[in-house]
């Protein structure tokens, strides 16, 4: 695991940031209530490579907080844990696998660093964040389970 250090808080502040910009500026609805099409897990993925699941962790959670806290709606927290779990998985299947930081970024790079964001992203939306939905907030399974379908496809 790569060591919590002043590169590491750089990377999340910067992470958490773009994350930031990305999901509250950069987001098309997708007709689905509360669930827009987004390029920010793109970027938490590429941070969580990069600089380790830590990075990864913190910037999803922090990115996703300041969005929610944005909107005025209150922070939804099932979905900022998932956020955090999501840069948290990607960053602990890619850190010693892809090797991104070599200048060596081969084709199965690619494959390891794809299959992440793929397998991360239907566990976050389609387990994690419905099932915390349900727990946290009493929402209605069929919403959150399609909420959570529709974001890991269009993530």
């Amino acid at each position: 695991m790569k060591k919590f250090s002043v590169k590491t808080i750089v990377a999340t502040g910067i992470g958490a940031a773009l994350f930031f910009v990305l999901g509250r500026f950069v987001a098309i609805p997708s007709g689905i209530p509360n669930t827009n099409i987004t390029i920010q897990y793109g970027v938490l993925a590429f941070i969580a490579t990069v600089f380790g699941p830590i990075a990864g962790l913190l910037s999803g959670l922090i990115g996703h907080f300041f969005i929610d806290f944005s909107y005025g709606w209150g922070v939804w927290w099932s979905w900022v844990i998932a956020s955090a779990f999501y840069g948290l998985f990607v960053g602990f299947v890619a850190q010693d696998k892809v090797k991104i930081n070599d200048g060596e970024f081969s084709k199965n790079d690619l494959l390891v660093f794809n299959v992440s964001q793929i397998v991360g992203h239907l566990f976050c939306w389609v387990v994690v964040a419905p099932i915390l939905d349900i727990l946290i907030y009493q929402e209605p399974a069929n919403k959150v389970f399609v909420q959570g379908l529709v974001s890991a496809g269009v993530n």
